[in-house]
């Protein structure tokens, strides 16, 4: 059984090679393509629609989730501010285990005929209760612990096991929301706002490090730093994601746990670790804003809706020299960038005329060194129907191609 949170930083580096252009491409695919630091591999690249919402919007979101509630459900409220003995007392109702079960085959004897096939866990992790509406409640957690799962099973503060279904998940934002059936809950955490937050602010942690064993274990810390990026390689890609980093320890088992401020308001779902010798304390959570304008569209669509491109991806950096000069003929100063390995028939890319090898270097005038720059743009600029300005090399020579993105089609990817 595993348990999720941690980036090992000593193998970040270390990536899984997929068969993608010719055989002398094969070998060398990755960035995008491959498994390297937290998750899985990447077939077509979308993006999403990020517009900026204003705070009043996304607490509205909040508010409303709220108001569906029964009467007898309560929101946790913390009477005297910066207790954290009663900060959680009053939030670990709200905090449940999630396992994630997958099914495993045994051969008896060699032989498929004679195979049994059974569910079991193959990780765990934590949720957050943050709506009720009747026996519906509904659990935001990280994409990677539910990622997989041919079943997931949810384990309340009461001991009570139930089994989930998938609301909406989203790898790039690695969010998900989940759904149980209980009349017994009676506890949701609130969401605070994470732009009010400093570096310096005291935090407690609520988790599941190691799994059940351990349940509901609480953390004290700080915020170290607000406006982080961690580069994660994704089950869609590599993704830059935005992040809160704390000291507050944050194990294997606490993913999709709260971050919680001295009011009792989580204000970041507790994400990762990095795990290297002789670091410590550097654990990070999405913040509760991002979680907010994610759940709102998992709930709605049971998925984020981004603009797509259809292409997939490899970064120039990973490429060896002479590839890089002999097979696509770069010039000498063109060491970075994002290399099309692959362009879905009847996509924005494929309509526009890019073409495998086409070596992707700005964006709208916009500098692009790698793959998770490229979708960072994308993801945070532009939206289904917007144009975008390609500047690319092309056997050794420059050109732009202007691209009009689409709606993602998910039967596509």
């Amino acid at each position: 059984m595993g348990y999720y949170d941690e980036i090992d930083q000593n193998n970040r580096v270390e990536r899984k090679k997929n068969s993608l252009l010719k055989p002398v491409l094969s070998s060398l695919i990755s960035g995008v393509l491959g498994g390297a630091v937290v998750y899985g591999a990447l077939t077509y690249l979308p993006f999403q629609d990020h517009n900026k919402a204003s705070n009043e919007t996304e607490h509205a979101a909040v508010s409303q989730n709220t108001n569906d509630q029964e009467a007898s459900v309560n929101v946790a409220k913390i009477s005297n501010q910066g207790d954290i003995a009663e900060i959680a007392e009053k939030l670990s109702p709200a905090i449940v285990g999630i396992s994630n079960l997958q099914q495993q085959r045994t051969d008896w004897f060699g032989s498929r005929q004679d195979s049994s096939s059974e569910e079991v866990e193959s990780g765990s992790g934590t949720g957050i209760i943050f709506k009720k509406s009747g026996n519906d409640v509904f659990i935001v957690t990280n994409n990677h612990v539910i990622e997989g799962a041919s079943s997931l099973e949810v384990t309340l503060s009461n001991g009570d096991k139930e089994k989930a279904e998938v609301v909406g998940a989203d790898s790039l934002t690695d969010l998900a929301v989940i759904k149980i059936n209980n009349n017994s809950v009676n506890t949701v955490a609130e969401f605070g706002d994470s732009d009010n937050i400093r570096v310096g602010d005291q935090v407690i942690a609520i988790g599941n490090p190691l799994g059940s064993d351990l349940s509901r274990t609480v953390t004290e810390g700080i915020i170290s730093g607000v406006n982080r990026t961690v580069t994660i390689t994704t089950s869609e890609g590599d993704w830059a994601l935005d992040v809160i980093q704390t000291d507050a320890a944050i194990n294997p088992g606490n993913s999709g746990g709260p971050l919680i401020n001295m009011d009792g308001k989580v204000i970041g779902v507790s994400s990762m670790k990095i795990s290297q010798e002789g670091v410590e304390g550097l654990g990070f959570a999405i913040p509760s804003n991002d979680v907010v304008k994610a759940i709102n569209q998992l709930m709605e669509k049971g998925k984020i809706d981004r603009p797509f491109l259809g292409v997939a991806l490899l970064n120039v950096s990973e490429l060896p020299e002479y590839f890089l000069r002999d097979t696509l003929n770069l010039p000498s100063d063109v060491k970075e960038g994002a290399v099309v390995g692959r362009v879905q028939a009847n996509s924005p890319a494929d309509h526009a005329g890019l073409q495998e090898k086409d070596v992707i270097v700005a964006l709208d005038g916009q500098s692009i060194h790698n793959t998770s720059e490229l979708r960072k743009y994308l993801y945070s600029e532009k939206k289904s129907g917007d144009s975008v300005k390609v500047k690319l090399y092309r056997d050794g020579k420059e050109k732009t191609v202007t691209v009009t993105l689409s709606s993602q089609d998910l039967s596509q990817t």
